[in-house]
């Protein structure tokens, strides 16, 4: 007994034929380029770290309207609903997978009616059997013994898309806390340069009127009054053109909220000037934190598992069927000790059944395992890639246009100097009008290309650090982005 026992226990662990799963080797660099050389840390071999935690990155912005806002977002967002429902899908097809592990019990209570052949009773020909009733209340017992791992491998896969839907959660999400962030600067860019055209706006409305007045007077023509009057009416179209901006902007963060557009408004602030320090890692690390690399990962583990799914088809498949209950001919009688009835082995149907002619259609449904096992390869490796791409850009953003600002404020400065040489000279007469026009206009598009440059910085920043994977650890050993 103690023999047939463990033969049992070998028949139901079974054995996966699935190739062994191992992550695909990719082309992983020193270092970033991008980085300055005194920025550049050292190479270390990357550990897995897919549930690492991405952290409240946006509370180094130290800005408590951004705060409520990310907290709003992931409160309501419909999207990371969305993304939340389908990784409760994939869980419950993880329960799915393993109720195969279970034997499976079916009741069943009913009459039947039946007229059989007299023949099938071994009556002779012709021979008038009359129809009959037969009352059963029958319990049924059936199992799949997993021979050849198809049970276990259909679990591995299950469990493999479950962990790639929720790594999937976590890029959904981190993609909606980076847009968050980049829609609410872009909105906090305009605020500014809404300010500096309205500013603008009010400086040249009291040229205008100067000018009008020594018009009137005769001190000047009329040419110097039309020019004013256009620079005016240019200033306020773009003015105007920012408030559409504004409030598009608006409405887009008013979605990423999951709040009605014309419920949600935001007053106007300035754009921070400060920017984080970012911890930009070392490139090995990228591979270790960044959620759609893991998603990808899974989907490899998952297809691996379907290749052992597909080659378990050409084994035999063993069902092992029990059945008990009670049979009567009247229901009063059905559950009489006297009324009972089992089945067991043959009489039910263990069955040892294996294909022998398919048409192929086991081998092609192989080939096809193996094609999707290649294709997420070549995704994954894909996902490096673009991940290492963007890390990249990121990272060439943010330096230049560091340096893109200086150079910017340093214009800015000038550009004021000039436009006040440019009054006094027209006020000296000794320039015409056009000259303090140019001096303004120069003036006022280096002031607002610098507040863009300003949101470029801070846009860029949140880019690099959803390219890095989301929040950052204390210890890692390099900043970018703090000068």
């Amino acid at each position: 007994m103690r023999n047939i026992a463990i033969v049992l226990m070998a028949l139901l662990a079974g054995c996966s034929l699935a190739p062994k799963f191992e992550r695909p080797e990719t082309e992983t660099p020193a270092q970033f380029k991008e980085l300055t050389p005194a920025e550049r840390g050292s190479w270390k071999t990357a550990q897995p770290a897919e549930e690492q935690p991405r952290g409240e990155w946006w509370r180094a912005f130290h800005d408590p309207a951004l705060d409520q806002l990310e907290a709003d977002a992931i409160a309501a967002n419909q999207t990371l609903k969305a993304a939340a429902a389908r990784v409760s899908q994939a869980r419950a097809l993880v329960g799915v997978a393993k109720s195969d592990r279970i034997p499976r019990v079916d009741a069943g209570f009913g009459p039947s009616r039946a007229k059989l052949n007299g023949a099938s009773l071994g009556l002779p020909p012709g021979t008038d059997v009359a129809p009959f009733t037969t009352w059963s209340g029958l319990i049924t017992v059936s199992y799949e013994v997993d021979l050849f791992g198809r049970i276990s491998d259909n679990i591995n896969a299950a469990r493999s898309d479950y962990e790639g839907s929720e790594a999937t959660f976590r890029s959904v999400q981190l993609a909606l806390q980076a847009d968050v962030a980049q829609t609410y600067f872009a909105l906090r860019e305009t605020d500014e340069e809404l300010t500096l055209l309205r500013n603008t706006v009010g400086l040249r409305e009291d040229s205008a009127r100067l000018l009008q007045r020594r018009f009137d007077l005769g001190d000047i023509g009329e040419l110097d009054v039309a020019r004013a009057r256009t620079e005016l009416a240019t200033t306020r179209s773009d003015a105007i053109a920012l408030e559409r901006q504004r409030a598009q902007l608006e409405h887009a963060l008013a979605v990423l909220l999951g709040k009605p557009a014309p419920a949600f408004s935001l007053a106007p602030a300035p754009l921070a000037s400060a920017m984080p320090a970012i911890p930009a890692g070392l490139p090995s690390s990228l591979l270790e934190r960044r959620p759609d690399i893991a998603a990808a990962s899974r989907t490899m583990a998952a297809a691996n598992s379907r290749i052992g799914i597909a080659k378990a088809a050409f084994f035999p498949v063993l069902n092992l069927t029990a059945q008990g209950g009670f049979e009567s001919a009247e229901l009063g009688d059905l559950f009489k000790w006297s009324s009972r009835t089992w089945a067991l082995g043959p009489l039910v149907g263990t069955i040892l059944a294996m294909p022998l002619i398919d048409g192929g259609r086991n081998r092609a449904n192989l080939d096809r395992s193996y094609a999707v096992l290649e294709e997420s390869v070549a995704g994954y490796r894909q996902q490096v890639l673009v991940a290492f791409a963007e890390v990249e850009d990121n990272l060439a953003n943010v330096r230049t246009l560091d340096d893109q600002a200086q150079a910017t404020r340093d214009a800015v400065a000038s550009a004021a100097r000039a436009l006040r040489i440019a009054q006094v000279r027209y006020n000296a007469g000794a320039t015409g009008y056009l000259d303090a026009i140019d001096a303004q206009r120069s003036l006022l598009s280096m002031q607002r290309l610098e507040t863009q440059i300003k949101g470029a910085r801070a846009t860029s920043t949140v880019a690099l650090i959803r390219a890095l994977g989301g929040g950052w650890n204390a210890a890692a050993p390099v900043l970018v982005g703090s000068r």
